[in-house]
């Protein structure tokens, strides 16, 4: 397994925002993680990404126990991170937005392999790579964020919100970018509030509540569980 998480709880002070939450990621699987606002969906990205520390459980990537990983190293064990809302250097340009990404050593090492293989595909980047990432559109910005993580040469891709705020006409162009990802042999874990598209991509899911892993399982059988069905799909 490459990611694992037993018993995850993570906290802000005393309130706890994550209880007990348990997952995994294989290689090459993409999994899916749905949920209402405020139920701590960015909270545990956020721990596996390295940027929060948990208070209890462990946490795994490919065997190495994460709490022993510092939060500037996480990134060189595989680990990489689509934050909700981009977050581009919006004056620099694509290609320096696109080099961030490799900062690592060994990262660094393979720029040029790797830089050709984000504009093979995104071709769109490679015309505009000269162009301050700020005046590209919604959907071009998101292509620099997932081009920037695959700089890093990930073996796991954390997508948290890639649909946030793209125009619905460019959305399914999101998921099938996810998509491509995967075969580019990147494991996936896609946090996302759009539950019908977050389940159509994925090879598993699961249903985070309150803090808590209410549900999990292959989209098809989740998606027959009427709790799932009234809270989400309003069926």
């Amino acid at each position: 397994m490459l990611l694992e998480a037993r018993n995850l709880r993570i906290a802000y002070g005393d309130a706890t925002a994550v209880w007990d939450a348990s997952l995994e990621v294989a290689e090459g699987e993409i999994v899916s993680v749905i949920g209402p606002n405020g139920a701590g969906k960015t909270t545990l990205i956020s721990a596996i990404a390295g940027l929060l520390r948990w208070n209890g459980g462990t946490l795994r990537l490919g065997g190495v126990d994460l709490a022993r990983v510092p939060a500037h190293r996480v990134c060189a064990h595989g680990i990489a991170l689509v934050p909700e809302g981009r977050r581009l250097f919006t004056r620099m340009s694509v290609e320096e937005n696109l080099e961030i990404g490799c900062y690592v050593p060994a990262a660094r090492a393979a720029r040029d392999a790797t830089l050709e293989r984000v504009y093979g595909l995104f071709p769109i980047l490679r015309q505009k790579r000269e162009q301050m990432a700020g005046l590209l559109s919604g959907g071009q910005q998101q292509m620099v964020a997932i081009g920037r993580a695959l700089m890093a040469r990930p073996r796991l891709m954390l997508f948290d919100e890639p649909s946030l705020g793209l125009a619905p006409a460019i959305v399914d162009d999101m998921f099938d970018i996810v998509r491509r990802v995967r075969e580019e042999g990147v494991a996936v874990l896609l946090v996302e509030q759009n539950v019908l598209k977050a389940m159509e991509i994925a090879d598993r899911a699961y249903v985070l509540e309150q803090g808590r892993i209410v549900s999990s399982g292959v989209p098809s059988d989740l998606l027959q569980q009427s709790h799932i069905r009234e809270a989400y799909l309003g069926v």
